[in-house]
């Protein structure tokens, strides 16, 4: 499956009940290969984050298909799908999520107790990440002794620590002020260079334009996708 795109969406379908019902998704279309960066964009009710939660695998499509990493999470049980999230997908969220009373290290760890990695060696690939996104003077801090740029980047390092195949950053500037979000986006684009496969969903036209590949959202479908080449 080495092949395989990082994230493929085949004709996925998300309804919720109602009268009449939802349709938050409605007939999407989506390849993302490996070592993509790519925004995901569109104004409020577009279906953005169905989508994020579509495509992390935390919600099921109601039809459709969705391979990650060339696995078809469509049908999986929610074991063997909780096995494949933990090991192939990283989120970074716009609040960090991180422990207050954990250091960095510590924080960024937990991004694999799920993959039965041993505690030094997830120590070990702790550090090694958190130099990776310019935090190497910060590992033994905590939160509370972070900036909020800081904080965001000991969430991406936690998003990276276990190399998954797929990174899904919903609003990751979103708290920031302009300097901190700019700083945040160039570490995005030193991490593609590197190799990380990045989908950001935003509704900040400032960022998604600053990314390789746009896709616009609108009521549930993609209405433009910068990485389709025109026929």
């Amino acid at each position: 499956m080495s092949d395989a795109p990082a994230l493929e969406l085949v004709d996925v379908v998300k309804e919720y009940a109602g009268t009449p019902p939802v349709r938050a998704l409605d007939g999407v279309n989506l390849r993302v290969d490996t070592g993509e960066l790519a925004a995901i964009v569109g104004p409020s009710g577009s279906g953005k984050s169905t989508m994020l939660h579509v495509m992390g695998t935390l919600d099921r499509p109601t039809d459709g298909t969705v391979r990650i990493a060339g696995h078809d999470v469509s049908a999986m049980s929610d074991r063997r799908l909780s096995g494949v999230r933990s090991r192939l997908v990283g989120f970074v969220f716009q609040q960090f999520f991180l422990l207050d009373g954990e250091s960095a290290l510590d924080n960024v760890a937990t991004g694999l107790i799920y993959s039965r990695v041993p505690k030094r060696k997830r120590q070990i690939a702790a550090v090694e990440t958190l130099h990776r996104v310019g935090l190497g003077h910060r590992i033994h801090h905590k939160p509370n002794e972070l900036s909020g740029g800081e904080r965001q980047r000991v969430a991406i390092a936690r998003a990276l620590v276990a190399r998954p195949a797929l990174v899904l950053a919903d609003e990751p500037t979103g708290n920031l002020d302009t300097s901190t979000s700019e700083s945040i986006q160039a570490l995005l684009h030193e991490l593609h260079a590197d190799g990380a496969t990045i989908i950001v969903v935003t509704h900040d036209n400032d960022l998604a334009d600053s990314l390789p590949r746009q896709i616009r959202f609108r009521d549930g479908r993609v209405e433009h996708d910068s990485g389709l080449v025109a026929p």
